[in-house]
């Protein structure tokens, strides 16, 4: 396991996190079945963790919270605070690095690690994952299920199939163990393959990891391509790699922290939207935030993209299309010009119910494209002062008349992280 040409790489995943946070800030509902959900009254009634307690009454992830309260009545619900989430993560990662300088962000409840140079330090992979384990504990409330493997992939799985599942939750994959304990699990336990990948599986006649990794890589790229089309090579190859347990990725400190290739920004409305001037006020503020974040990390873009769902639910209709623009930019009323026109030139009337823009292409704006018609120094300045504003007194220091209407969600978008309240 720490010979000289292999690594030891942990996959250390938060059990229920976010509701292991809330239990652990509130002690009275330890004992009870607790869930973290958006607002029931609100689209956003949807489960985001439980814990086990909750799952023991057939409770799951990210269905409806009315249908959670059916199964399990006294149900605690409590509303997602998603800063503290974040702050109590970043506690953990700093936990972790009191091993190892090579931790890489995951998700905010999945960490990769690298000890293969702590071994000599703080003793075997069990022992070091039996450690971090109660620090963890200890300061935060937090379980912690560790994954231990000689690359990414074969920690990502050993936690996914074995450490959530076992008393200790700890589980070690060696590449030895590949044949005799992976290839024999059921292709939907492989990490990247979900309920309707496992259905296509399944028509290629492949039920187990070992069917996948046992087909010689030409003969999958060639059922993916009658299957998938001509460009599902490199899917075919990730599928091949992840059911062999093979990874030669290295665990990378700041993977957050590289350029983006676009920035975005979509949301599901309260409720249906139908009128130009509802949805037109929608638009601009998600314009707004993804120039806001465009100008804060210094990139403009030359592709503006809008996406749209519309009701009803069960037979939704939308679309997702781009244009370049002339030049490229970060200034939000251009951005929204052409977001605006683009969604006319595709919306189908029927009642809007999920919106999205984003802007890709993306260059360093120190230099910029003076035009005649406008007076780019002006507005980059004005950009410049109301996002200063923003940034010290909150992002809804400084709202647009139009979002005072019933439609604006920009008030509501303050308090909200990644969808979900602060």
């Amino acid at each position: 396991m720490t010979g000289k040409s292999e690594r030891t790489i942990f996959l250390a995943d938060c059990q229920s996190f976010y509701a292991s946070v809330e239990k652990a800030d509130h002690p009275w509902c330890r004992e009870k079945p607790v869930v973290v959900a958006g607002d029931p009254a609100l689209r956003s009634g949807i489960v985001l963790a439980a814990c086990p307690i909750a799952k023991e009454y057939g409770v799951t992830t990210a269905e409806r919270l009315g249908a959670a309260m059916n199964k399990c009545p006294e149900l605690v619900v409590m509303r997602p605070r998603m800063q503290h989430y974040i702050d109590v993560s970043l506690m953990i990662t700093q936990i972790y690095k009191e091993y190892t300088d090579l931790v890489e962000i995951f998700s905010i409840d999945e960490q990769f690690l690298d000890v293969t140079g702590s071994l000599r330090l703080f003793g075997d992979p069990v022992t070091i994952a039996r450690s971090i384990q109660q620090k963890v504990l200890q300061q935060t409330g937090v379980k912690v299920r560790v994954g231990i493997g000689t690359n990414k992939m074969l920690a990502k799985l050993a936690t996914d199939i074995w450490a959530k599942k076992n008393s200790e939750g700890i589980f070690t994959l060696n590449p030895s163990d590949v044949e005799g304990k992976l290839w024999k699990q059921p292709v939907n336990k492989m990490f990247g393959v979900g309920s309707r990948m496992t259905g296509h599986f399944t028509r290629l006649g492949m039920h187990t990891i070992g069917d996948i990794a046992r087909t010689p890589l030409p003969l999958l790229k060639d059922k993916f391509r009658k299957r998938f089309g001509k460009q599902s090579d490199i899917h075919a190859e990730v599928m091949w790699r992840t059911a062999n347990g093979l990874d030669d990725s290295p665990v990378t400190p700041g993977t957050f922290l590289t350029p983006p290739k676009s920035v975005g920004h979509m949301m599901t409305l309260p409720r249906d939207y139908l009128e130009n001037s509802e949805v037109e006020t929608v638009l601009l503020e998600l314009t707004e935030e993804v120039c806001r974040d465009c100008r804060s990390k210094g990139f403009m873009g030359w592709v503006v993209s809008v996406s749209c769902m519309c009701s009803p639910y069960e037979q939704p209709t939308g679309f997702s299309r781009q244009m370049k623009m002339p030049d490229p930019t970060n200034h939000t009323n251009t951005v929204f010009e052409a977001a605006k026109a683009l969604f006319y030139r595709y919306w189908d009337r029927m009642p809007v119910r999920r919106v999205g823009i984003m802007l890709s292409g993306l260059i360093d704006d120190s230099g910029y494209q003076l035009t005649l018609f406008e007076d780019q120094i002006k507005t980059r300045a004005l950009d410049k002062a109301t996002d200063h504003i923003k940034e010290r007194f909150g992002s809804a220091a400084i709202i647009r008349a139009s979002s005072l209407r019933a439609a604006g969600q920009a008030m509501m978008r303050s308090q909200k992280i990644g969808g979900h309240y602060k």
